[in-house]
């Protein structure tokens, strides 16, 4: 692809500002600033990558609208697109060397489909799919191999469910969902009363709802819960390995990181980001705009726009003033004796 026509494809996203460098310059692929060879385009977003400019070997960059950089650029003969979002229009990029794989129309041979089933056009569904009863699945639908879909699940349009998905009876899924390898929805939540004889199971007779643009990672888990729904919001992200226990409620466009975990009945915002390994407590609720750092224990509810760290969860800025006061305690205590062997002395 010519320079010129990367700049046309990308100029449609209204974020670029400005460009230079030979229209004829060949384009091959994408890579990173670091390690990116002749032909590939790279980007720069933050300073941290900055130095790269003097040795890349990129033969395009996508900068921020710095002249500093873009004459480091032309000097080094190399083109250069000029966006307030670089790694947005990178990822734009991306788009048009790599798409990723998608099975085209036609069911397998040994797919197992229920006659009450209905199927949308165009749909796929891979080897030892199992379709149950009363399944309805929307137009373009791709079902990987081993996918299980329950009785009465509901697929929507353009959705694509990865191997080995398991979504259990109740479950909804919007369009223009993916759900990766492994993922099981609709599970019975963790519900359990004490009886007379110990733990007594409770029915759960609930639903989950998975809107539109929903995006789930491997082996991540959506529970069912007793009664009402475990819903999560249109446009949202959840990475591998995140547990949604039942009845939880995730608002739109959040970002829930790798082995984040939910206990039942959590309340999540719209636009919430909980990094890593975070841990939300029994119907805490998490309100809009939150961020919290990787392995936060959040055990209370958190107003909007918070952002917190630590365990149980502070404020992030009284956190790192804490965190930093941690390493220094063996001395402080040491300082705390000596002061109080002397007032013992002089009383």
């Amino acid at each position: 692809m010519k320079f010129s026509e990367l700049v046309e494809q990308l100029t449609p996203g209204g974020m670029l500002e400005s460009f230079s460098g030979d229209e004829t310059l060949e384009i091959v692929g994408v890579g990173s600033i670091e390690a990116a060879q002749p032909g590939d385009l790279a980007f720069i977003e933050s300073d941290r990558y900055r130095s790269y400019l003097s040795s890349t070997q990129a033969s395009a960059l996508i900068l921020p609208p710095e002249e500093d950089l873009q004459q480091q650029a032309e000097q080094r003969g190399l083109a250069w697109i000029s966006t307030t979002a670089p790694k947005s229009v990178f990822a734009d990029a991306i788009g048009l060397f790599y798409q990723p794989y998608r099975p085209g129309p036609g069911i397998h041979e040994t797919a197992i489909i229920h006659e009450s089933a209905t199927l949308g056009a165009n749909v796929s569904l891979g080897a030892y799919v199992t379709v149950a009863a009363n399944v309805h699945l929307g137009d373009d639908v791709c079902l990987g191999p081993n996918v299980v879909l329950y009785p009465g699940v509901s697929v929507g349009d353009r959705s694509y469910l990865h191997a080995n998905c398991t979504i259990h009876e109740r479950t909804q899924i919007g369009a223009d969902c993916i759900i990766q390898s492994g993922a099981v929805l609709g599970a019975e939540g963790f519900g359990f009363v004490v009886g007379s004889a110990g733990l007594k199971r409770m029915q759960q007779s609930g639903f989950v709802v998975i809107e539109d643009g929903v995006e789930i990672g491997c082996n991540s888990t959506v529970d069912r819960p007793a009664v009402g729904e475990t819903r999560i919001g249109a446009n949202s992200k959840l990475d591998n390995l995140v547990q949604v226990g039942h009845g939880c409620r995730i608002g739109r466009n959040c970002a829930i990181c790798a082995q984040v975990g939910l206990a039942g009945g959590v309340t999540i915002g719209d636009g919430v980001t909980l990094a890593g390994q975070v841990g939300v407590g029994n119907r805490a609720k998490v309100g809009d705009g939150v961020t919290a750092s990787a392995k936060t224990g959040v055990h209370r509810d958190l107003e909007a726009g918070a952002v917190v760290s630590g365990f149980p969860a502070l404020n992030h800025r009284l956190w790192r003033r804490s965190a930093a006061l941690y390493k220094r305690l063996p001395e402080l205590y040491q300082s705390l004796r000596e002061i109080q062997q002397r007032l013992e002395r002089d009383g």
